[in-house]
């Protein structure tokens, strides 16, 4: 397992490959099966959603070799003279194909002269070179380069996507992932194939085991443990702001992403609530828990005598989630969460 890198192995190698991003492959298929391709694209989206994939996937589509794809970063090669280079090259006929692709990765990363350098070859690009610009920054790039360019935005996977995507590769390779583990692994993965993919390994690659489960998979990395959020739900239905606290301190204290573990309180939450209002989702809606946690939040939902499990407390949470990271201390949103939850009446 060492040896694997399974974010380069199970990469997509086909459009129908593609997981989470129909509204891209679509168009492009469409244009490509149309004869109608640009000249110049430009991928935007968040680390780990499939850019330099799908621009891999779309020059082998469209028939260009090996010989006749070019791929460069642009965080090390951000000069005028690394522009002016690849300008020049541009000029060059394909050596067996109809085209040549240049794929510019973190192009945000490019110098001012290395723009203007770059919007000269856009704007009278030769009929054989096709570019393929990738970034996750957007607002970094220069109108000029955008208005030259078809614009197509990755969407982070979901949660359900990940899990699923994580789920089949372990089967690949000959291990088991319960629910819950998969899920976690998901959350990790915060909306990133290749992060979700390289926390897979780091577990597969470290179990001892081939049926895996969740409390493995948070001994492996790190994770927030399921009786820190356990404990936190219990205080806000115990209504005990300093167990509440303290909970929180203890998660800090082993210095705990304070972001998945508030992620992992909500998920919990959410399945809370639907237990209370809609009990006839429970068996779709907690597959994703282990059996012992959800049977603690049915528990805890019956021991919920004054209803303090419910909307305006998820919302509250979720309005913490969103300023976690503008804090300067990562747990006072949630401090301050569970003291508003506190104060709210039934």
């Amino acid at each position: 397992m060492q040896d694997l890198a399974l974010y380069r192995k199970y990469r997509p190698k086909t459009f129908g490959e593609v997981l989470g991003q129909d509204h891209i492959v679509k168009i492009l298929e469409s244009s490509i099966k149309m004869n109608k391709v640009s000249h110049a694209y430009l991928f935007v989206g968040s680390r780990g959603t499939g850019k330099t994939s799908v621009a891999r996937i779309f020059a082998n589509e469209i028939g260009v070799s090996v010989n006749d794809l070019y791929e460069i970063d642009a965080a090390s090669n951000r000069g005028i003279d690394d522009i002016r280079t690849l300008r020049d090259g541009t000029r060059v006929l394909p050596f067996d194909s109809k085209y040549k692709i240049y794929i510019i990765d973190e192009v945000h990363m490019l110098s001012k002269d290395a723009w203007g350098a770059l919007l000269k070859t856009l704007e009278e690009p030769p009929k054989h070179v096709i570019f393929i610009l990738a970034t996750t920054e957007f607002h970094k790039v220069p109108e000029t380069i955008i208005s030259r360019c078809q614009v197509f935005n990755f969407n982070k996977p979901s949660d359900v996507i990940l899990k699923n995507c994580v789920t089949e590769i372990a089967k690949s390779e000959g291990f088991e992932l319960d629910s819950g583990s998969a899920e976690l692994i998901a959350l990790l993965g915060d909306g990133s194939f290749r992060d979700a993919e390289g926390i897979l390994q780091k577990v597969l690659n470290f179990s001892k085991t081939k049926k895996i489960k969740k409390e493995d998979v948070e001994k492996i990395t790190g994770a927030p443990k399921s009786i820190l959020v356990n404990d936190f739900i219990s205080s806000i239905v115990n209504k005990n702001l300093e167990e509440g606290i303290m909970t929180v301190q203890k998660a800090s204290s082993e210095n705990l992403d304070m972001k998945l573990y508030l992620k992992l309180i909500i998920q919990k939450l959410r399945v809370a609530i639907i237990i209370r209002y809609a009990p006839k989702l429970i068996d779709e809606m907690g597959s994703d828990l282990s059996e012992t946690d959800l049977e603690f939040i049915k528990s805890t939902v019956k021991n919920d005598k004054e209803g303090k499990l419910r909307s305006t407390a998820l919302s509250t949470l979720l309005e913490a989630y969103q300023n976690i990271d503008k804090a300067f201390v990562s747990e006072l949103p949630l401090e301050l969460a569970l003291i508003e939850i506190m104060r709210q009446d039934k």
